[in-house]
């Protein structure tokens, strides 16, 4: 993570000699080597050792050495390892894993890449509290997260996980990439890291400037400041106290890790601005709850831009502290230090005052823990299983919500024995019922998650509320994209010409679901846009809008902004995921030899990654080479075989090549494996029909009806194998559940009409 600071004080004229005497000695101090010296440390260009910070600035850097930041990241050794390597056993799923200690050293006995039991030296700690893990090296210069982590408030060891262990060889083992502290790790816990992979070799020789996150995370390479320092001690006349060589501080250096982002160009520095290097994930995408709060681990990004306290221009420094990272105060004081019974001047457009530290505001007794405000308003998930995290969108509790979504709120939080409908039924006590009439994101977002069509005006109205902060509106517009398609075409050309760069990116992320002609017209000009997300985002959209020569005048933003989708290639180089989505849009660009050598690029660096596999067997298909595409989908089943989507793949395969027996068994495995996917159940009843199991595919779907997948699709095959079967008592149910969700539609409602008077009959 990436500390919280301020700008550090600025020297005075006053103190320059002992300045000068104390730079000295820290350059003097560079001569003896530390005798457990990292060997990834390196003062890359414009940077200085982190030592040389703290001979000047002693306070702060006392400060910063108490918070967890500091500790991000060490060298594996008695002072830093904080769990128990006495000859330790742990077992999950079968599966054991011996700890232990030799000769001032940590190591790890647990099955390896192969399967087999090895054992693996650990290099460094990583992270401190209330978790810590264990790098391992795993030669080639890759550093190894061990999927075991030790609880260091239980004392015990405990596994990350969810559901069974990957098998070994895959993406989530332990040995596999997304426990890759190169590829996965490496941005935010170190000082100016850099991953250096090397893609002949697929290996690393990863550096940083310090091991752990230091002053210059935030504050950006000291070379310059230092330099500055000098002169001033010499003549303050040439260093005026306005050019420090520092960067500004501000929420992007926060961001740039408390965030949900996709990493689009390398060298991050603080004072850059956040949207040139990442690319935000928005609301939606199976990450946030319908309300917005977070749900998967999303960190405070996402949800604080969401805030009342984000838009009336509250930073992240006015809670936390700048060095401590702790809280500037002690329970509501945090709080009140805005929320204040006078109004402030600050807040032009906002208006925190009022009594709210009081119990006739809290309904709770002073002191308790229903009287403290981040309990009701920030209520804490868990994340890596024991990590107690708040949102950070300050909300309101909202049971009635919970009840609706299975969103959190803060009286079931903490009154975990109670329900959501007694939580309610309180706030009805106090407040009467107006409460659920609040205005909330979570009925749009939520109808959008069931592709309800619906959801498309709910959207909108989002999108046109201007009280609605830039990531909901933003975010609401890549819904309406994916929901709405051609629908949404007039809203995204509308939203291309405003002026937040969160809702272009959103306008640029919905257009990927327009026709190709409609790309063109709604999102062209972004090609050309300001802020390299929202490029990035537009030529992904665009990649495969035909004739391109027809672009005009926006051929060359276009050709500029491919420049961008290079750069976070480049960036991301040894990520499948990143490679793949470079073949992809050379395959919608019909650049097909450099599309192929793109994919197999990505399966190189990652077998078992499933994307690569199905675009590369897609990419066969469309140059006709059938059997090809099968034989890359059946490669890649043997490597991953628990994979619906290839599955489903093989299975359209094996229709093209006219293997129907062998499509329906695959397409039997793609259900079992999601049995939610309404696609990969309409494909299957259909095969059944073409075998003459037309029996099987109305009870498959009728099932699965009863069982609450109630997608049109499924109905509505469901609807017409059972008249081809003449089952119209159960038809009439399916049509009737038709019905009621498209009540103006004429034709279903002289089916359901039909189906009606035949079932009188008895039939």
């Amino acid at each position: 993570m990436a500390v919280v600071a301020r700008t550090v004080g600025l020297i005075g004229a006053a103190l320059s000699m002992l300045l000068f005497q104390a730079l000295a000695r820290a350059e003097a101090a560079e001569i003896s080597p530390h005798p457990s010296v990292d060997p990834q440390v390196s003062i890359h260009e414009g940077f200085v050792e982190e030592k040389v910070c703290s001979s000047c600035h002693a306070g702060q850097a006392e400060a910063f050495a108490k918070s967890n930041h500091a500790k991000a990241m060490a060298l594996a050794d008695d002072r830093s390892v904080r769990a128990d390597f006495n000859d330790t056993r742990f077992e999950h799923n079968g599966i054991q894993t011996t700890f232990l200690r030799r000769d001032g050293r940590f190591f790890v006995r647990t099955p390896g890449p192969d399967g087999e039991p090895g054992e693996f030296e650990v290099k460094y700690t990583f992270a401190y509290e209330p978790l810590q893990q264990y790098l391992v090296d795993a030669g080639g210069g890759r550093l190894q997260a061990l999927d075991i982590a030790w609880d260091t408030t239980k004392k015990e060891w405990f596994w990350l996980g969810e559901g069974a262990p990957a098998r070994p060889g895959t993406t989530n083992h332990w040995t596999g990439p997304f426990y890759r502290w190169n590829r996965t790790c490496i941005d935010c816990h170190s000082t100016n890291p850099l991953a250096k992979f090397q893609p002949e070799t697929n290996s690393y020789e990863s550096t940083y400037v310090a091991t752990s996150v230091g002053c210059q995370s935030c504050h950006g390479g000291g070379e310059k400041h230092v330099n500055w320092a000098k002169a001033r001690a010499q003549d303050p006349a040439a260093a005026p106290e306005s050019d420090t060589g520092l960067a500004p501080v501000d929420a992007s250096m926060c961001f740039a890790c408390h965030s949900r982002r996709t990493k689009l160009l390398d060298g991050y520095k603080p004072g850059d601005a956040f949207l040139d290097h990442f690319s935000p994930s928005l609301i939606g995408q199976g990450l946030y709850f319908p309300d917005g709060q977070i749900l998967e681990e999303d960190f405070e990004y996402g949800s604080f831009l969401q805030s009342k306290m984000a838009r009336a221009g509250v930073t992240c420094l006015d809670c936390h502290s700048a060095h401590e990272a702790t809280l500037k105060a002690e329970g509501n004081a945090v709080c009140t230090q805005c929320h204040t019974e006078a109004a402030q001047e600050r807040f032009a457009n906002f208006h925190p005052n009022g009594s709210f530290d009081t119990p006739q505001h809290t309904h709770h007794p002073v002191g308790s823990p229903g009287a403290e405000c981040a309990n009701c308003h920030m209520p804490r998930r868990a994340y890596m299983k024991v990590d107690p995290r708040r949102d950070h969108s300050i909300v309101i509790p909202r049971p009635d919500l919970s009840m609706a979504y299975g969103t959190p709120n803060g009286c079931t939080t903490c009154h975990s024995g109670e329900t959501n409908a007694w939580a309610a039924g309180k706030l009805d006590e106090w407040y009467g019922a107006s409460w659920r009439q609040r205005p909330t994101i979570a009925h749009a977002f939520a109808a959008a998650e069931r592709n309800d069509p619906a959801a498309l005006e709910a959207l909108r109205k989002l999108v046109t509320d201007r009280e609605q902060s830039a990531l909901v509106r933003g975010s609401a517009l890549a819904e309406m994209g994916r929901v709405g398609g051609e629908a949404a075409a007039a809203d995204v050309r509308n939203a291309a010409q405003a002026a937040e760069p969160l809702i272009r990116l959103g306008a640029a992320e919905a257009a990927g679901e327009l026709p190709p002609p409609l790309r063109r017209e709604a999102i062209g000009s972004l090609l050309a846009d300001k802020t390299r997300a929202v490029r990035f985002a537009a030529v992904r959209a665009l990649a495969s809008t035909p004739s391109l020569e027809l672009l005009g005048d926006q051929r060359t933003a276009f050709d500029t902004a491919v420049e961008d989708l290079r750069a976070y290639v480049q960036a991301n180089a040894d990520m499948a995921e990143t490679q793949t989505v470079y073949g992809l849009f050379l395959l919608e660009q019909h650049r097909m030899e450099e599309a192929e050598a793109m994919l197999r690029r990505a399966i190189s660096l990652d077998p078992s990654y499933a994307g690569a596999h199905i675009n590369l067997a897609e990419l066969y298909r469309i140059a006709g080479q059938d059997e090809k595409s099968e034989r890359t989908y059946a490669a890649a089943i043997a490597i991953s075989p628990e994979e619906p989507g290839l599955r489903y793949g093989h299975a359209l395969a094996l229709v093209r090549g006219k293997s129907m027996p062998g499509a329906v068994r695959e397409l039997e495995e793609a259900v079992r494996l999601e049995p939610g996917n309404a696609t990969y159940r309409t494909t299957l009843a259909v095969a059944l029909d073409a075998v003459g199991r037309t029996d099987d595919a109305f009870a498959m779907l009728d099932g699965a009806i009863a069982g609450g997948l109630n997608d049109p699709d499924v109905i509505g095959t469901a609807i017409q194998f059972g008249l081809k079967l003449g089952r119209y008592r159960e038809t009439l149910k399916h049509a009737e559940a038709l019905a009621r969700a498209h009540p103006d539609d004429p034709q279903i409602a002289d089916l359901v009409r039909q189906l009606r008077a035949v079932g009188a009959g008895g039939n």
